[in-house]
Protein backbone atom coordinates (compact mmCIF):
# COMPACT_ATOMS: atom_id res chain seq x y z
CA UNK A 1 0.00 0.00 0.00
CA UNK A 2 1.21 3.51 -0.85
CA UNK A 3 0.41 6.25 1.67
CA UNK A 4 0.47 9.95 0.80
CA UNK A 5 0.68 11.78 4.11
CA UNK A 6 -0.19 15.47 4.05
CA UNK A 7 0.56 16.74 7.56
CA UNK A 8 2.30 19.93 8.70
CA UNK A 9 2.98 18.94 12.31
CA UNK A 10 6.54 17.50 12.18
CA UNK A 11 6.13 15.42 15.36
CA UNK A 12 2.96 13.69 14.15
CA UNK A 13 4.30 13.30 10.61
CA UNK A 14 7.58 11.75 11.79
CA UNK A 15 5.77 9.36 14.13
CA UNK A 16 3.36 8.24 11.41
CA UNK A 17 6.07 7.89 8.79
CA UNK A 18 8.19 5.66 11.01
CA UNK A 19 5.22 3.62 12.17
CA UNK A 20 3.75 3.09 8.70
CA UNK A 21 7.11 2.25 7.15
CA UNK A 22 7.73 -0.25 9.92
CA UNK A 23 4.51 -1.94 8.73
CA UNK A 24 6.02 -2.30 5.25
CA UNK A 25 4.05 0.57 3.69
CA UNK A 26 5.45 3.13 1.29
CA UNK A 27 5.03 6.68 2.59
CA UNK A 28 5.38 10.01 0.81
CA UNK A 29 4.93 13.16 2.85
CA UNK A 30 3.99 16.75 2.10
CA UNK A 31 3.99 19.51 4.73
CA UNK A 32 1.80 22.15 3.03
CA UNK A 33 -1.51 22.16 1.22
CA UNK A 34 -0.18 23.07 -2.25
CA UNK A 35 2.69 20.60 -1.94
CA UNK A 36 0.28 17.85 -0.93
CA UNK A 37 -2.12 18.57 -3.76
CA UNK A 38 0.71 18.49 -6.28
CA UNK A 39 2.02 15.21 -4.87
CA UNK A 40 -1.36 13.48 -5.11
CA UNK A 41 -1.98 14.73 -8.63
CA UNK A 42 1.47 13.65 -9.78
CA UNK A 43 0.94 10.20 -8.24
CA UNK A 44 -2.39 9.92 -10.05
CA UNK A 45 -0.74 10.89 -13.34
CA UNK A 46 1.89 8.21 -12.90
CA UNK A 47 -0.87 5.67 -12.26
CA UNK A 48 0.94 4.01 -9.35
CA UNK A 49 -2.21 2.16 -8.33
CA UNK A 50 -1.42 -0.54 -10.87
CA UNK A 51 0.99 -2.16 -8.41
CA UNK A 52 -0.48 -1.17 -5.05
CA UNK A 53 -3.42 0.87 -3.78
CA UNK A 54 -2.77 4.47 -2.79
CA UNK A 55 -4.49 6.03 0.22
CA UNK A 56 -4.26 9.73 1.08
CA UNK A 57 -4.01 10.77 4.74
CA UNK A 58 -4.94 14.43 4.81
CA UNK A 59 -4.73 16.88 7.70
CA UNK A 60 -7.50 19.46 7.74
CA UNK A 61 -5.54 22.50 8.93
CA UNK A 62 -2.64 23.06 6.54
CA UNK A 63 -0.61 26.10 5.48
CA UNK A 64 -1.30 27.45 2.03
CA UNK A 65 -4.44 25.39 1.34
CA UNK A 66 -6.65 23.56 3.80
CA UNK A 67 -7.69 19.94 3.63
CA UNK A 68 -11.24 20.71 2.54
CA UNK A 69 -9.98 22.62 -0.49
CA UNK A 70 -7.54 19.85 -1.38
CA UNK A 71 -10.25 17.20 -1.11
CA UNK A 72 -12.69 19.21 -3.20
CA UNK A 73 -10.05 19.88 -5.88
CA UNK A 74 -9.02 16.23 -6.12
CA UNK A 75 -12.58 15.02 -6.51
CA UNK A 76 -13.31 17.73 -9.08
CA UNK A 77 -10.29 16.50 -11.05
CA UNK A 78 -11.68 12.96 -10.98
CA UNK A 79 -8.95 11.62 -8.67
CA UNK A 80 -10.58 8.85 -6.65
CA UNK A 81 -7.81 7.71 -4.30
CA UNK A 82 -9.34 6.72 -0.93
CA UNK A 83 -8.92 9.69 1.41
CA UNK A 84 -8.74 9.69 5.18
CA UNK A 85 -9.08 13.13 6.75
CA UNK A 86 -7.43 14.00 10.08
CA UNK A 87 -8.38 16.94 12.25
CA UNK A 88 -8.25 18.31 15.76
CA UNK A 89 -11.70 19.82 15.22
CA UNK A 90 -14.05 17.19 16.62
CA UNK A 91 -17.40 18.66 15.68
CA UNK A 92 -20.30 17.10 13.80
CA UNK A 93 -20.29 19.97 11.31
CA UNK A 94 -16.63 19.45 10.43
CA UNK A 95 -17.05 15.70 10.00
CA UNK A 96 -20.12 16.10 7.80
CA UNK A 97 -18.42 18.80 5.72
CA UNK A 98 -15.34 16.62 5.18
CA UNK A 99 -17.37 13.62 4.08
CA UNK A 100 -19.50 15.73 1.76
CA UNK A 101 -16.38 17.18 0.16
CA UNK A 102 -15.39 13.66 -0.84
CA UNK A 103 -13.43 12.23 2.09
CA UNK A 104 -13.91 8.48 2.54
CA UNK A 105 -13.20 8.44 6.26
CA UNK A 106 -12.58 10.86 9.09
CA UNK A 107 -10.48 10.63 12.27
CA UNK A 108 -10.08 13.13 15.08
CA UNK A 109 -6.79 13.87 16.83
CA UNK A 110 -5.53 12.42 19.06
CA UNK A 111 -6.04 8.94 17.65
CA UNK A 112 -4.61 5.47 18.12
CA UNK A 113 -2.13 4.30 15.50
CA UNK A 114 -3.66 0.82 15.51
CA UNK A 115 -7.06 2.26 14.56
CA UNK A 116 -5.52 4.45 11.86
CA UNK A 117 -3.78 1.45 10.35
CA UNK A 118 -6.99 -0.60 10.42
CA UNK A 119 -8.88 2.21 8.68
CA UNK A 120 -6.21 2.52 6.01
CA UNK A 121 -6.34 -1.22 5.37
CA UNK A 122 -10.14 -1.07 5.16
CA UNK A 123 -9.99 1.77 2.63
CA UNK A 124 -7.42 -0.10 0.54
CA UNK A 125 -9.47 -3.29 0.37
CA UNK A 126 -12.91 -1.70 0.11
CA UNK A 127 -15.14 -3.81 -2.08
CA UNK A 128 -12.90 -6.89 -1.83
CA UNK A 129 -15.13 -8.98 0.40
CA UNK A 130 -16.25 -9.33 4.03
CA UNK A 131 -13.94 -8.88 7.00
CA UNK A 132 -12.66 -11.88 8.93
CA UNK A 133 -14.11 -11.97 12.43
CA UNK A 134 -11.70 -11.41 15.31
CA UNK A 135 -11.01 -14.59 17.33
CA UNK A 136 -11.91 -14.43 21.03
CA UNK A 137 -9.06 -16.74 22.04
CA UNK A 138 -5.40 -16.46 21.04
CA UNK A 139 -2.79 -19.17 21.44
CA UNK A 140 0.93 -19.22 20.75
CA UNK A 141 2.69 -22.41 21.85
CA UNK A 142 1.37 -23.00 25.39
CA UNK A 143 0.41 -19.37 26.03
CA UNK A 144 -3.34 -18.72 25.99
CA UNK A 145 -5.18 -15.39 26.04
CA UNK A 146 -8.94 -14.98 26.42
CA UNK A 147 -9.77 -11.62 24.85
CA UNK A 148 -13.19 -11.42 26.47
CA UNK A 149 -12.05 -11.93 30.07
CA UNK A 150 -8.49 -10.68 29.36
CA UNK A 151 -6.98 -13.61 31.24
CA UNK A 152 -3.71 -15.17 30.19
CA UNK A 153 -1.96 -18.40 31.07
CA UNK A 154 1.07 -20.43 30.11
CA UNK A 155 1.03 -24.22 30.30
CA UNK A 156 -2.22 -23.93 32.26
CA UNK A 157 -0.69 -21.61 34.87
CA UNK A 158 -2.41 -18.23 35.24
CA UNK A 159 -0.20 -15.24 34.43
CA UNK A 160 -0.60 -12.30 36.79
CA UNK A 161 -0.41 -9.44 34.28
CA UNK A 162 -1.31 -5.77 34.56
CA UNK A 163 -3.72 -4.18 32.08
CA UNK A 164 -0.84 -2.69 30.10
CA UNK A 165 1.04 -5.99 30.05
CA UNK A 166 -2.09 -7.74 28.81
CA UNK A 167 -2.49 -5.18 26.02
CA UNK A 168 1.14 -5.72 25.02
CA UNK A 169 0.72 -9.49 25.08
CA UNK A 170 -2.47 -9.27 23.00
CA UNK A 171 -0.68 -7.22 20.36
CA UNK A 172 2.23 -9.66 20.11
CA UNK A 173 -0.09 -12.69 20.05
CA UNK A 174 -2.35 -11.17 17.39
CA UNK A 175 0.30 -11.97 14.77
CA UNK A 176 2.66 -14.74 15.94
CA UNK A 177 6.12 -14.42 14.45
CA UNK A 178 5.45 -10.91 13.20
CA UNK A 179 8.07 -8.32 14.08
CA UNK A 180 6.53 -5.30 15.83
CA UNK A 181 8.57 -2.12 15.82
CA UNK A 182 8.89 -0.05 18.99
CA UNK A 183 6.87 2.69 17.28
CA UNK A 184 4.04 0.30 16.46
CA UNK A 185 3.99 -1.09 20.00
CA UNK A 186 4.15 2.37 21.54
CA UNK A 187 1.29 3.75 19.47
CA UNK A 188 -0.87 0.63 19.79
CA UNK A 189 -0.51 0.13 23.55
CA UNK A 190 0.19 3.65 24.82
CA UNK A 191 -1.23 5.92 22.13
CA UNK A 192 -0.03 8.61 19.76
CA UNK A 193 0.60 11.21 22.48
CA UNK A 194 3.29 9.16 24.22
CA UNK A 195 6.80 10.58 23.79
CA UNK A 196 8.41 8.53 20.97
CA UNK A 197 11.80 8.78 22.73
CA UNK A 198 10.57 7.04 25.89
CA UNK A 199 11.94 3.60 26.81
CA UNK A 200 8.60 2.42 28.21
CA UNK A 201 8.29 -0.29 25.52
CA UNK A 202 11.61 -1.83 26.51
CA UNK A 203 10.67 -1.68 30.20
CA UNK A 204 7.36 -3.48 29.64
CA UNK A 205 8.89 -6.06 27.33
CA UNK A 206 11.30 -6.95 30.14
CA UNK A 207 8.42 -7.19 32.61
CA UNK A 208 6.37 -9.36 30.26
CA UNK A 209 9.35 -11.57 29.50
CA UNK A 210 10.01 -12.08 33.21
CA UNK A 211 6.44 -13.31 33.72
CA UNK A 212 6.14 -15.43 30.57
CA UNK A 213 9.63 -16.74 29.83
CA UNK A 214 11.61 -16.63 33.07
CA UNK A 215 12.29 -20.14 34.34
CA UNK A 216 10.79 -21.71 31.21
CA UNK A 217 12.83 -24.05 29.01
CA UNK A 218 11.52 -22.41 25.84
CA UNK A 219 11.41 -18.58 25.64
CA UNK A 220 8.79 -17.11 23.32
CA UNK A 221 9.49 -13.35 23.28
CA UNK A 222 12.31 -12.52 20.90
CA UNK A 223 14.25 -9.29 20.46
CA UNK A 224 15.52 -8.17 17.06
CA UNK A 225 18.07 -5.55 18.06
CA UNK A 226 17.30 -2.19 16.53
CA UNK A 227 14.14 -3.50 14.85
CA UNK A 228 11.61 -4.58 17.46
CA UNK A 229 10.04 -7.58 19.18
CA UNK A 230 8.00 -10.63 18.32
CA UNK A 231 6.35 -13.55 20.09
CA UNK A 232 6.80 -16.84 18.28
CA UNK A 233 6.33 -20.53 18.94
CA UNK A 234 9.59 -22.46 18.69
CA UNK A 235 10.18 -24.55 15.60
CA UNK A 236 10.83 -28.25 15.97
Amino acid sequence: MNIILIEDDPRIADFLQRGLRAEGLQVQRAATGPEGLALVMETARQNKTETAPTVVVLDLMLPGMNGMEICQTLRAQGITFPLLMLTALNTLEERVAGLRMGADDYMCKPFEFEELLARLEALARRGQGPKISRPTHLQVADVMLDRESMRASRAGETLNLTARELALLELLMSAPGRLFSRERILSSVWGLNEDPLTNVVDVYIRRLRSKIDEGRPVPLIQTMRGLGYRLEAPTE
